[in-house]
C-alpha cells in the first residue's frame, strides 16, 4: 500500500536536516515574517533557497507557511515577499488567509497552495471551496474526529489532498485562532506571535467577604495553580492503523520551536511504525518502545486529541504544570573511523567518560552504549565535554554513523 506523507517542522537548518535524515518525507519551515511561529530561528530568502536545494537533492519536499492573519497595511510587503522567493522552486505554499490566496496566485502561480489548520476547515464544503479557489491541500481543523475525516474524503475530489495533525501541542482555541495573547500581552497570535497565555499558572483571589473587604481568600486548582486552558500534547502513535486507512494524504506533526532532538525523535519514531505497518497490514503490531521514544522528548501530558470523540470536561487539559522534559542530547556524530573504531562526536550538552548513554540513528531505537576512552581534539585524554560545540572522540563499541545522535541512557 501507498504510504501518507510524514511531514515534520523546521525551525531552522538544523532541525530541517535532522528531520530529513530521521525519516521526514516533507518539512514546513517559516521565512522571517508571515509565519505562525515568529519566535522560531526562520529562514531569510536566501536561507529558503538553500533550504529548497538541499532537500530536493534528497528527494524531499519543502512547504513554507505564510499562514499568519494579516492587516490591510502588510499586503504589500507580502507580494513583494512572494516576488523574492517565487524563484525557489517551493513545493507549496500554506496560508490561511483569502487575501493572501489571491496575492499567491497572482505572484507566484507556480507554486501549489496548501489551506492552513489556521483556516478552520470542519467539511468537504469547506474543502471543496478550496479546491476550486485553487488549493490542491487542506489542513484540517484538529477539531475533528477519524469519522468526520473520513467522511470529508469520500465526498471530496480525490485529486484535493488531506493533512492532519498526529502529534504535538494543542490549544484551548479553536483551530489556534485565539485573541487571549493580543488581550492580555498585546503579541497577536494570529500574526505570529503568542504568549501562550494558555499555558501559565493561574491563582484566582476573586472571593470576598461581604462584611470583611479587603479581604480575599485564594481559589485554586491545587498547590500548583489552576489549570483551565493548558491542553494536553496530541500523540497518536499508538493508532498508525487508524491513520493509514483514513485516507489522510499527510501526516503533520507540530514544534517548529523545539529542539532537533524533538525533531529527529518524532521523525524517527513515526517512521518505523509507518513503514512497519506498510511492510505487513495484517502483522503490524504496536512497539511499546515507540512510545518510550516519544516520551523522550519535552511534552506535556499526551492524549489523542478528538481524533476518537469529542473530549469531555478536563479530558484534554494537563493535570499537572510544566513540560515533562526530554532525554538530555549530549551530542551528534560527525564522523566515524572504522580502522581504529573512534567517532568524532560534536558536544550539545555535558557529557561524561565512563558513563552509559544511547545511540540514535534512522530507523532502529536508541541502542546503549558505554562511553570509554574519551579525548579531545588534540588525542588527550579528558573526563568530560563541558563545552558547547567541543569536537571530541570516543571508542566506539559499535558503528557510529555521521549524523546520528548520542543521547542520555
Amino acid at each position: 500500500m501507498e504510504c501518507a506523507e510524514l511531514l515534520l517542522p523546521a525551525g531552522n537548518f538544523e532541525k530541517l536536516c535532522f528531520a530529513l535524515r530521521f525519516g521526514a518525507d516533507a518539512v514546513y519551515i517559516s521565512g522571517k515574517r508571515f509565519g505562525m511561529r515568529a519566535a522560531a530561528d526562520n529562514f531569510t530568502v536566501e536561507e529558503i533557497h538553500k533550504c529548497v536545494e538541499y532537500s530536493h537533492n534528497l528527494g524531499k519536499k519543502v512547504y513554507l507557511t505564510l499562514n499568519t492573519m494579516p492587516h490591510w497595511y502588510e499586503y504589500e510587503d507580502i507580494k513583494k515577499y512572494l516576488c523574492e522567493i517565487a524563484g525557489a522552486s517551493l513545493d507549496a505554499m500554506i496560508v490561511a488567509d483569502v487575501g493572501v490566496l489571491d496575492l499567491v496566485k497572482e505572484a507566484a502561480p507556480n507554486i501549489p497552495v496548501h489551506i492552513s489548520t489556521q483556516a478552520g476547515a470542519v467539511s468537504h464544503a469547506d474543502c471543496i471551496h478550496w479546491y476550486k479557489s485553487g488549493a490542491s491541500r487542506v489542513v484540517l481543523a484538529r477539531e475533528l474526529s477519524f469519522e468526520e475525516i473520513k467522511n470529508i474524503k469520500s465526498r471530496i475530489p480525490s485529486e484535493l489532498e488531506l493533512e492532519c495533525f498526529i502529534h504535538g501541542s494543542m490549544c484551548v482555541s479553536y483551530s489556534g485562532r485565539c485573541l487571549l495573547s493580543n488581550y492580555l500581552t498585546g503579541r497577536d497570535g494570529n500574526r505570529g506571535f503568542c504568549a501562550q497565555p494558555c499555558r501559565w499558572e493561574y491563582r484566582i483571589f476573586e472571593i470576598e467577604e461581604a462584611k470583611r473587604p479587603g479581604t480575599r481568600i485564594p481559589v485554586e486548582q491545587d498547590k500548583f495553580g489552576t489549570f483551565v486552558m493548558s491542553s494536553k500534547d496530541l500523540c497518536m502513535i499508538e493508532h498508525i492503523p487508524e491513520l493509514m486507512e483514513s485516507g489522510i494524504s499527510s501526516f503533520k506533526i507540530e514544534g517548529r520551536m523545539k529542539s532537533a532532538y524533538y525533531t529527529a525523535v518524532c521523525a524517527n519514531t513515526y517512521k518505523m511504525a509507518m513503514d512497519a505497518y506498510v511492510r505487513s497490514k495484517d502483522g503490524y503490531r504496536f512497539d511499546p518502545l515507540w512510545l518510550r521514544e516519544l516520551e523522550s522528548v519535552t511534552h506535556r501530558e499526551y492524549s489523542t486529541g478528538f481524533y476518537f470523540d469529542s473530549p469531555g470536561e478536563n479530558a484534554q487539559i494537563v493535570s499537572s504544570p510544566g513540560y515533562l522534559l526530554e532525554k538530555s542530547y549530549l551530542a551528534f556524530v560527525e564522523s566515524y573511523d572504522p580502522e581504529n573504531g573512534r567517532a568524532t562526536l560534536i558536544q550539545k550538552n555535558k557529557m561524561f567518560d565512563c558513563s552509559y548513554a544511547e545511540l540514535l540513528t534512522p530507523g532502529s531505537l536508541g541502542k546503549r552504549f558505554y562511553v570509554e576512552d574519551m579525548r579531545d581534539a588534540d588525542g588527550n585524554k579528558i573526563a568530560d565535554a563541558p563545552h558547547p560545540a567541543m569536537r571530541f572522540t570516543i571508542k566506539a563499541p559499535f558503528m557510529f554513523r555521521a549524523g546520528d545522535i548520542v543521547r542520555m541512557a
